[in-house]
């Protein structure tokens, strides 16, 4: 892979964009004090979303979604970071560039080579639909996808074409010049033999053309008709811009269907995902001819909390449900699910769903869903002889290792328990973890602030008062350079450590406007306070602050600073009339105490 995008690249974009711009694109925005329309990411009748021209910032007073330009690119055209910076360099026809990483940056040649691929794709896809429509043959096609039961309406959403069955027919309409035959040849649109002939890849068959998540065609999937025409499925081998362990069939239309997606069921067949969305189960994607790769669950979990793994119920479903479950265990963070549904023999999930319909299926899956602590250990007690103790001791052996490559705390946790309960052996480790996890949760209690009152002035501290004002007006930094909330002890009180990282990135870029500070943050550990704080009434003067701001800002921010050195010196004292009465106070440290207790008399 290139290396990370700029952040100085990042900045300047920002501040080049016209946040408006962007969503009226989109959108259709009203003007009045600040930009209106219907929020875009929830129904509703009038309008609560609102977007400022000063601020660049969005924020819906409905559902309450909020950011930048980036943000907003994130969240209406479905895409991870990098691809929001890469769309919106896009809109303003420049390259982004890539700090030195593990491999050298695209260079500009190969980035048109590779927009070349995907229009041509495109178009390719497109040829394939029109074929559907207004080939000569085209009422075997047709007829086959009727007693599919597919409408006309699903064929459309997926792109669903036919490949004709001449020689030539995607040669003939694309290959028009040496140079595009060469292309075709790359992306295996054509195909070439030992003796230099060169002809159509896929030939009378149902065409599925393979999205990836911004929606660009990238490969093809083809179905036969009839079933003695060769291979039932024929897939588009690995090309420049297509890699089938890393992309799956259908995920570009779940996420379009979808702004939050609660489950995705990954089933086994291109035709299962059109058949169950046909039914309205519009969240099915299907893997491209492989199993189900690291890199698919990755892709899953960054989109669900929640995966179904739909396999058949024969040997080779539950091996492949097996590799999935290996393959996932390193991602199965708290919070997230993974689960496995075994369909009976003789069926999958196109001639079930039109069997027992919609609701029917969906109480399958949640009914007879295998939660992965079952299917885990189901599958070890079938291979291991537990009435034996070396029977005990190999299982107890496979399963530990497995279960150490979960990532979250609990879901190992709630899995070793299980493992102990099921084997009846000594539970020592498990009791350790327990006495450990007891002792941190003691501490943590100690350590931890007081429980947050429900919303209002009490909730003003000084810390998220002078926040809100960084985020507000980041040229205070440098108006109030006595003001040094990073010199203080992070330790004191919640949340400073995160305020003398805003102060000193504002203090060094007070040009920065709101949203440019915001997206410096993105990814850092409190980057969701900082935009909650932000988005809170974002687009109103005298906001939850409320009588605060009828003073200088300035005066504010350093009254709120004077508050917390305020605590730190009574926080100090405290600290060394303790130690006081044990007697262990040097020569400096009693004078310190001594002017300390002046300053409070």
């Amino acid at each position: 892979m290139a290396g990370r995008i700029p952040r100085d690249f990042i900045d300047d974009l920002i501040a080049r964009s016209d946040i408006v711009d962007i969503v009226d694109s989109r959108v259709k925005l009203k003007k009045g004090k600040n930009y209106q329309a219907c929020c875009p990411f929830h129904n509703e009748k009038s309008p609560s979303f609102t977007v400022s021209q000063d601020k660049q910032f969005y924020h819906c007073f409905g559902c309450g979604a909020h950011g930048n330009v980036i943000s907003f690119l994130i969240e209406y055209d479905r895409l991870e970071f990098p691809e929001a910076v890469e769309e919106l360099a896009r809109f303003h026809g420049v390259d982004v560039p890539r700090e030195k990483g593990s491999a050298p940056p695209v260079s500009a040649e190969k980035r048109q080579q590779r927009e070349d691929d995907y229009a041509l794709m495109e178009k390719v896809a497109q040829f394939f639909a029109h074929q559907l429509k207004n080939h000569p043959d085209a009422a075997r096609p047709i007829d086959y996808l009727k007693q599919r039961g597919l409408s006309g309406e699903v064929v459309k959403r997926f792109g669903v074409g036919f490949a004709p069955p001449e020689w030539d027919g995607a040669l003939a309409a694309f290959g028009r010049s040496p140079e595009l035959q060469q292309q075709l040849l790359d992306l295996k649109i054509i195909t070439q033999n030992d003796k230099g002939r060169r002809f159509d890849f896929f030939r009378d068959r149902i065409m599925f053309p393979i999205r990836d998540r911004r929606g660009r065609v990238i490969g093809f999937g083809g179905r036969v008709i009839n079933a003695d025409d060769g291979p039932k499925y024929l897939n588009s081998p690995e090309t420049r811009i297509f890699h089938k362990g890393h992309e799956l069939y259908g995920l570009y239309q779940a996420r379009q269907a979808h702004r939050a997606l609660a489950r995705v069921l990954i089933v086994e067949g291109y035709m299962d995902v059109v058949a169950l969305a046909q039914f309205g189960i519009d969240y099915a994607v299907a893997s491209l001819g492989t199993s189900t790769t690291p890199e698919h669950i990755q892709l899953l979990l960054r989109s669900t909390s929640q995966v179904v793994c739909c396999y058949d119920g024969d040997r080779a479903g539950r091996d492949a449900a097996w590799r999935a479950l290996e393959n996932a265990l390193p991602y199965l963070k708290d919070g997230v699910e993974l689960k496995f549904l075994f369909l009976p023999d003789g069926e999958d999930p196109d001639t079930l769903v039109r069997q027992i319909g919609k609701e029917a299926f969906e109480q399958k899956i949640d009914a007879e869903s295998i939660p992965v602590s079952r299917f885990l250990f189901e599958n070890l007690l079938g291979r291991h002889h537990v009435g034996s103790e070396e029977g005990k001791a190999a299982l107890i052996a496979e399963a530990q290792a497995l279960i150490d490559q979960v990532s979250g705390d609990n879901q190992r946790q709630l899995l070793e328990e299980r493992l102990f309960k099921l084997t009846g052996q000594d539970s020592y480790r498990l009791d350790l973890q327990r006495d450990m996890a007891k002792a941190n949760s003691a501490t943590n209690k100690i350590q931890a602030p007081a429980k947050q009152k429900p919303a209002g002035k009490s909730q003003l501290t000084p810390v998220r008062i002078m926040l809100r004002l960084l985020l507000e007006q980041p040229e205070l930094a440098a108006q109030c350079a006595e003001v040094q909330p990073q010199l203080l002890d992070v330790n004191l009180v919640p949340g400073l450590e995160l305020l003398g990282e805003v102060h000193s990135y504002c203090a060094e870029h007070s040009q920065k406007n709101s949203a440019q500070v915001l997206e410096h943050f993105r990814s850092h550990r409190d980057f969701a306070v900082l935009n909650k704080l932000l988005s809170s009434d974002a687009f109103s003067v005298h906001d939850a602050i409320g009588e605060l701001f009828a003073q200088s800002r300035q005066q504010v921010y350093r009254d709120s600073f004077a508050k917390l050195v305020e605590r730190q010196l009574h926080s100090r004292m405290e600290e060394l009339l303790a130690r006081s009465r044990l007697g262990k106070l040097s020569d400096e440290e009693k004078q310190e105490l001594k002017v300390l207790l002046s300053a409070q008399s």
